[in-house]
């Protein structure tokens, strides 16, 4: 059913930067909308969303992955992704496109902890001339 899949990502920014994930996790691309907050969460749970009856919540991934914001985005959109156990939107700045990555063009790189970026990433893509940083949903969506 998903043959064909394991290659294709959804494109999103942060600022100019270019991050993806496999499109086999996302269930949905949504605008934002009725956020509603909770008390107490990290400061990278912006909220929750009533979507099509599931609450969802939502992860601001500038707050997750320390992204400084130069400017604030007036078209932000929550990407629904699924692992196996967890069901979240991600708050991005714009989300363009899906695109095919041959697995050759995927460096691996080290984990480092000092780097909130690169420890939720498991590869950096180069693709027409962009480098777009390919994220672990699993470890983004740990609380």
């Amino acid at each position: 059913m998903l043959s064909g899949l394991e290659n294709k990502y959804v494109i999103f920014k942060l600022n100019s930067e270019y991050y993806g994930v496999n499109i086999k996790s996302v269930i949905a691309i949504e605008n934002m909308e009725n956020v509603t907050r909770i008390p107490n969460s990290p400061d990278y749970v912006k909220g929750v969303i009533n979507l099509r009856g599931e609450v969802i919540t939502l992860i601001d991934l500038r707050e997750k992955l320390n992204v400084s914001r130069n400017e604030e985005p007036t078209d932000s959109r929550v990407i629904v992704v699924s692992t196996e156990e967890v069901v979240a939107g991600l708050v991005v700045d714009t989300s363009s496109e899906v695109i095919d990555i041959n697995p050759q063009d995927i460096d691996n790189i080290d984990e480092d902890e000092e780097n909130a970026t690169l420890m939720y990433a498991q590869g950096i893509a180069k693709v027409d001339g962009r480098l777009i940083i390919l994220l672990e949903l699993t470890k983004i969506l740990e609380y």
